[in-house]
């Protein structure tokens, strides 16, 4: 079975670097897979991207070592199997708030005796490998994201669930949770605070610890407190910023005499 190379960078030390997929078009998901990212991520709760697109942006990806994740709209154990039957190698599942709901989305993601999960990986099998049913629960890495007080109570809780190998911070809905203003980066102390006491639990239960972000510099503040899987910010913001920095350059403002 193809390796999951999240695994591998976690089993060395390191922190992974993950980029965001916003625009539903294979041909920029495969540029964007060509640049080095260690995976992708295509966003299936927010945005424009459908099903079907996913399936095309998946297959694009897979033209590189880029390691293919999917964030899915909700805690559905149909979408769940639909994108990892489509090839997908880790899931995030937004606002887990319970341990009810952390077993749910570890049942909907692992082949019995272990879950729930209904054989059929039509697509995986082409990715993957004829072995893959073999494999597929200790290849998989399921992210549970915390991003609302109820969840954040619950934490405990959460992480003591068996197969829950990773967790997402969503700092925007967190901080809207917690009765601050929506951001990546400069949160407000709040907000700071609780994702250190996230991040200190999952370094307490051995459990990887990812955060989404809005710039690299960032992202390396948080890799040096012990997040150890990074997003920075998406495709149609990266395409966004280079654009300006073009139009900066090509239509200045007026000049000083």
């Amino acid at each position: 079975m193809r390796e999951n190379k999240l695994r591998t960078i976690w089993a060395d030390g390191g922190a992974a670097v993950n980029g965001w997929l916003a625009i539903p078009n294979a041909f920029s998901a495969e540029t964007m897979a060509h640049q080095g990212w260690d995976s992708l991520t295509i966003d299936l709760q927010h945005g424009v991207v459908d099903y079907q697109a996913a399936v095309d942006m998946l297959i694009a990806i897979s033209t590189t070592d880029t390691v293919p994740v999917v964030r899915i709209p909700w805690l559905d154990p149909g979408i769940l199997m639909k994108v990892l039957d489509a090839g997908a190698y880790g899931v995030i599942c937004p606002m887990i708030n319970s341990a009810t709901d952390a077993e749910k989305l570890v049942a909907s993601t692992h082949y019995p005796p272990r879950g729930t999960r209904s054989f059929g990986p039509i697509r995986a099998f082409l990715y993957a490998g004829q072995d893959y049913p073999l494999h597929a629960n200790d290849t998989i890495v399921t992210f549970a994201m915390i991003e609302t007080r109820q969840g954040l109570d619950n934490l405990e809780e959460i992480l003591r669930v068996d197969g829950i190998e990773a967790i997402y911070i969503g700092p925007s809905d967190l901080s809207l949770a917690l009765g601050c203003n929506p951001t990546f980066d400069a949160v407000e102390p709040p907000v700071a605070e609780a994702i250190d006491y996230i991040l200190a639990k999952c370094k307490e239960r051995g459990i990887v610890a990812g955060i989404h972000n809005g710039s690299p510099e960032y992202a390396l503040k948080r890799i040096a407190q012990g997040f150890r899987f990074v997003t920075i910010a998406s495709d149609a913001r990266l395409m966004a910023a280079g654009a300006q920095q073009v139009l900066g350059v090509m239509r200045p403002g007026p000049q000083q005499d």
